[in-house]
């Protein structure tokens, strides 16, 4: 089975023509009239503009439609650090997705850059040309200084996708999750396997959100990240508690809350047993979760589940968010994607959930009946409503937050009552 799978993928990669990306032109070029206009000399006067105004390449080039996806193939998928070009399928793959999802143009640029200052300074220098950029499987920690830097030096959108889209869309699931369990976030204890990208940014907006700090074990390798500890980064070290919990079993006691951003089978029966009543357990490691959703069932009835697979209700798939947040950025040509448009695409995926589920999402998934409850608490990435819902959120959010260069779009219907 995993030879045809190999195959297939490598089949579908290669032919007919090796990639999944290309580019089009958008403008008729037939003619001699037509070659004057698109490049010399008719496109002399395109340039003057943008020369006298930058904000003109919204107008007259493609920049407000077009983002780069960026990586350093540090942390490509479960595969680790592959280099720069090895991650290039993975990139033409997000490309792929904004495109489908949002109709959003992407070239994806793979940079061979060993040092952090290099990486920064070979993106900034070529950040002009596009209207945000999406960071990609980037090794924590670094991957913080990066994003942090190019954030404080570009004027348009830089999405760590790893860390935000994620954390996006856990916060979604939780919230909805933690209305049918009938307990605040507030009150919430919670569990985080995984101090890397998504386990770090996932509890950040957690905390905006209202979760308390007190009530948050991040657990790594060595433990729970506690006061004490001679091992932690700076990063980490925002989560050290001060607590006589040391271990992963130790912190799943009487705990409302399991996120796993970590790896395989790093959950067992017992620790499972030990949670509060109706325990919330994501455990999103892929392909394989940190306890089999089938082990996780026969052991407790009264779970909710949910995991980065498509085969198991309640999937965490990025796609609920980077293609729609970006959307919604762009249409308002914003210069960053700040906590508060983080939050309205969190407010907006958890908002369509609680939608009736439209009769082709049940045919695509081979259901006849979809309601919000235990079974679906995140929705589902064909559902073509999540454009009415996420866009308008994130950039009405943007405009209320001083951070758009435009107003709220006349083509979106009013931003959604959140």
């Amino acid at each position: 089975m995993f030879d045809d799978l190999k195959k297939e993928a490598l089949d579908y990669h290669q032919f007919p023509t090796p990639g999944k990306i290309a580019t089009h032109i958008t403008k008729p070029c037939t003619t001699q009239a037509e070659l004057s206009l698109a490049y010399t000399p008719g496109v002399a006067e395109p340039v003057r503009e943008i020369e006298t105004d930058a904000n003109a390449a919204y107008r007259f080039t493609s920049k407000g439609n077009l983002v780069a996806v960026i990586t350093d193939g540090t942390a490509v998928l479960g595969l680790g650090n592959v280099g720069a070009l090895a991650g290039k399928p993975v990139m033409e793959g997000k490309g792929v997705l904004f495109k489908r999802f949002a109709d959003i143009d992407v070239f994806d640029i793979e940079v061979d850059a060993d040092n952090t200052d290099d990486f920064i300074d070979t993106v900034a220098r070529i950040a002009s040309g596009f209207g945000g950029i999406n960071l990609e499987d980037i090794a924590a920690p670094r991957c913080f200084e990066i994003e942090q830097a190019l954030i404080e030096r570009l004027d348009i959108p830089v999405f760590h996708d790893d860390q935000h889209g994620t954390a996006i869309i856990i916060c979604a699931g939780l919230l909805n999750a933690l209305e049918i369990k009938g307990k605040p976030l507030a009150e919430a204890c919670i569990v985080c396997l995984g101090a890397g990208a998504a386990g770090i940014a996932s509890m950040r907006l957690l905390q905006k959100l209202g979760a308390k700090p007190n009530n948050i074990f991040m657990v790594d390798r060595q433990g729970v990240i506690r006061a004490g500890r001679t091992d932690l980064n700076r990063y980490k070290q925002e989560f050290a508690l001060e607590t006589d919990r040391i271990t992963l079993a130790d912190a799943m006691q009487d705990a409302d809350v399991f996120i796993g951003v970590s790896g395989p089978n790093l959950v067992n029966e017992d620790m499972l047993s030990s949670m509060g009543s109706q325990p919330i357990v994501f455990a999103l490691s892929n392909p394989d979760p940190e306890i089999s959703p089938l082990l996780a069932h026969k052991v407790r009835k009264d779970i909710i589940m949910a995991t980065g697979r498509s085969d198991f209700p309640n999937q965490v798939n990025n796609v609920l968010g980077f293609p729609f947040i970006f959307r919604g950025a762009l249409d308002v040509r914003a210069r960053a994607i700040n906590s508060e448009m983080q939050i309205a695409a969190v407010e907006g995926l958890r908002a369509l959930t609680h939608e009736p589920v439209l009769a082709e999402i049940l045919e695509v998934y081979g259901k006849d009946h979809l309601e919000f409850g235990p079974d679906y608490i995140i929705p589902t990435p064909f559902d073509p409503r999540l454009m009415d819902f996420v866009p308008p959120a994130v950039a009405q959010a943007a405009v209320d937050s001083g951070v758009a260069r435009c107003e709220f779009p006349k083509h979106y219907r009013t931003a959604p009552q959140l």
